[in-house]
């Protein structure tokens, strides 16, 4: 089986157009938005809408979409109605993934803003444990992402997506994202293939592969253990080829779909540049 391989696709022009994009760009793994990112309240998606996305997605080559949630909503945030906001916001994404056949729906598990990483965990399973019985029947797991551990985060250790995991009464609503700039910048040596090696055991032995059902594919342009965010293009930054090659020719991770979120302008030929380096790496050159 190929390796399923993509990006994070703009849906400027309705979330049905990103499917056109993404399917002319050779994807066979796509990440999109179903709102617009920065608003706590999106505009609904219609019927009419939602078919157009449905129909696209199941003529194209597409094998496997996840949505990624707004960056506004925090499911450990100090303040009440903060919280309250996120939680509804998060019962929209996961209704808005319902309504349009998405699976999985991304996020970044939180931020606890002094109150003390402990505090977060337990405010994030207990958010989540309030969405999942508002959203019985949805068919949408909520994707914990590894996070480079910037300021309050939480989730930049394995320890910590396993805690939120134990805390989670529906765990088959549960599933991880591992974002190769977070877990780097956030102390996981994934260059080093002996080390590369350890961190993909640690995961397991931690959390499990079998949770594993996305990559976000991102080179650091931050050193290991800096636990600042910030992404750049595959090979120009601190993990380097190597990494990448470590991932990519990982038998165990093979069947994982693998997705972009690196820098790129309107028509995303970056992303083309980048996928051709990552098949590149590949040693067998058959996926």
């Amino acid at each position: 089986m190929e390796q399923l391989l993509g990006a994070h696709t703009s849906i400027q022009g309705g979330v049905a157009s990103a499917i056109l994009l993404a399917d002319k760009l050779g994807f066979s793994a796509v990440q999109i938005f179903t709102k617009n990112n920065n608003r706590w309240v999106g505009k609904p998606i219609t019927d009419t809408e939602a078919d157009l996305f449905k129909s696209r997605l199941h003529q194209s080559a597409i094998k496997f979409i996840v949505s990624h949630d707004s960056y506004l909503i925090n499911l450990c945030a100090s303040d009440k109605e903060n919280l309250q906001k996120s939680r509804t916001a998060f019962i929209e994404e996961i209704e808005n993934c319902k309504k349009l056949g998405i699976r999985y729906l991304n996020f970044h598990p939180g931020s606890h803003g002094g109150n003390g990483e402990e505090y977060g965990i337990k405010l994030i399973a207990e958010s989540l444990n309030e969405v999942h019985s508002l959203t019985r029947n949805s068919g949408v797991s909520s994707m914990l992402e590894m996070t480079a551990g910037q300021g309050t985060a939480i989730g930049y250790s394995f320890e910590h997506i396993k805690k939120i995991i134990d805390l989670v009464e529906d765990k088959d609503r549960i599933s991880v994202c591992i974002d190769t700039a977070h877990i780097f910048a956030a102390g996981y040596d994934i260059k080093d293939a002996q080390k590369y090696d350890s961190v993909i055991k640690e995961f397991d032995n931690i959390i499990g592969l079998e949770r594993l059902q996305c990559f976000h594919l991102n080179d650091s342009k931050k050193p290991c253990g800096s636990r600042v965010d910030r992404h750049d293009h595959i090979g120009n930054g601190f993990i380097g080829l190597q990494g990448f090659s470590n991932i990519m020719n990982d038998e165990r991770l093979k069947n994982i779909p693998k997705i972009l979120e690196t820098p790129k302008g309107k028509e995303q030929l970056e992303d083309l540049e980048n996928l051709r380096i990552l098949r590149s790496l590949i040693k067998d050159h058959n996926n």
